[in-house]
């Protein structure tokens, strides 16, 4: 396998930029996931790494190699699309053989390679079905069984479990995992689904319209998100965030208040007020004159081995709290909540950016 590393790559359509000045450098085996909203930029430096778009200005290189100007064929490198892309008339087999009989390559190795893919992806019975024969999670693993049998350099996925329902997605995100461990193959994976990139990557780019927000493991995006925007798209349920008045002591510092706590907050705030984040996970019910917020719970979600409340705490504002297994808690029961100061997270309110 191979290193990948990006140096300053821009992409513009005329006047108007879409990626910027992107640095990264990908380990070889490493799995790297680019994760972010529908129009961040994500698909679009997949594919310039793919060579399937023109590079405006900066450096791809794959191992030693600068590709900026070599062809997707000459890149040695696979990618595995939303819409699968099998052609109809063609057997499970005659597709994952179809770009190595466009190599020329000697028919036994043909058969040995679709043999191999086919036993590792569970494909053995299907291999004389045509794609409309198959299901959505069938056509997904023949399309990584055509990937796999040209022993790429790297593996290119652009969202491949868009198209399937929640069960086949799960499913075949599991086989995506153990195909990557078993390979152990260079791999950059696209996905809108931030649980998908949390339980496949060894890394995560935070993408936010054409810039990287921030590059880590998924834990510490979790923990540690840089900015409000990597807060609020990282993690399930989403991040409570809120703007809290700052307060200044006459002894020096900076303070907020959460119900009869005051809490110091490192320096660096811009205007009169920050926002503060906590996980749902991590408040917890209390004493009403421990509470940091109190109010109705205006809905409840029993997922089964989590529960949700969703706490009204006035003006028009909602607070998310995880509730332990078992809870009996209603819609209308008032609850009071807080935690522990270590789980808190302070954004400047302008620039959006952590300031602890």
């Amino acid at each position: 396998m191979v290193a990948i590393s990006l140096n300053k790559v821009r992409k513009s359509y005329g006047s108007h930029a879409v990626i910027h000045d992107v640095d990264l450098d990908i380990a070889s085996g490493e799995f790297l996931v680019l994760v972010g909203p529908s129009g961040c930029g994500k698909s679009t430096l997949l594919r310039m790494i793919a060579g399937l778009e023109e590079i405006s200005g900066g450096e791809v290189r794959i191992g030693a190699t600068v590709v900026n100007a070599l062809s997707p064929s000459e890149r040695n490198i696979a990618m595995v699309f939303q819409d699968y892309a099998l052609y109809p008339h063609m057997t499970v087999t005659e597709n994952m053989a179809f770009g190595l009989k466009m190599r020329n390559e000697a028919v036994a190795e043909i058969d040995k390679r679709v043999a191999a893919a086919a036993d590792t992806l569970k494909l053995r019975p299907l291999l004389e079905r045509r794609p409309s024969q198959l299901s959505g999670g069938q056509r997904q693993r023949v399309a990584m069984g055509r990937a796999i049998v040209r022993d790429p350099q790297a593996f290119l996925f652009d969202e491949p479990l868009s198209n399937l329902d929640a069960a086949l997605r799960i499913e075949m995100r599991l086989e995506i995992a153990k195909l990557h461990r078993r390979m152990r193959a260079t791999t950059i994976y696209v996905t809108h689904d931030q649980v998908e990139a949390m339980t496949l990557a060894d890394r995560i780019v935070v993408m936010n319209s054409g810039h990287m927000e921030q590059v880590g493991r998924p834990l510490d995006l979790y923990r540690r998100p840089a900015s409000l925007f990597v807060a609020r798209f990282i993690g399930s349920p989403v991040m409570n965030t809120l703007p809290v008045p700052v307060v200044r002591p006459s002894g020096g510092g900076l303070e907020v208040t959460l119900g009869k706590a005051r809490i110091a907050v490192p320096d660096g705030a811009a205007g009169p007020e920050l926002t503060l984040g906590v996980r749902a996970e991590d408040l917890a019910a209390c004493a009403p004159e421990q509470a940091w917020f109190s109010g109705p719970l205006a809905v409840v979600e029993r997922l089964g081995a989590q529960t949700f409340g969703y706490l009204d705490i006035g003006a028009e504002r909602m607070v998310t709290v995880e509730f332990p297994r078992g809870s009996d808690v209603e819609i209308g029961n008032i609850a009071h909540v807080s935690g522990d100061t270590e789980n808190l997270h302070f954004f400047d309110q302008e620039t959006g950016l952590r300031l602890n």
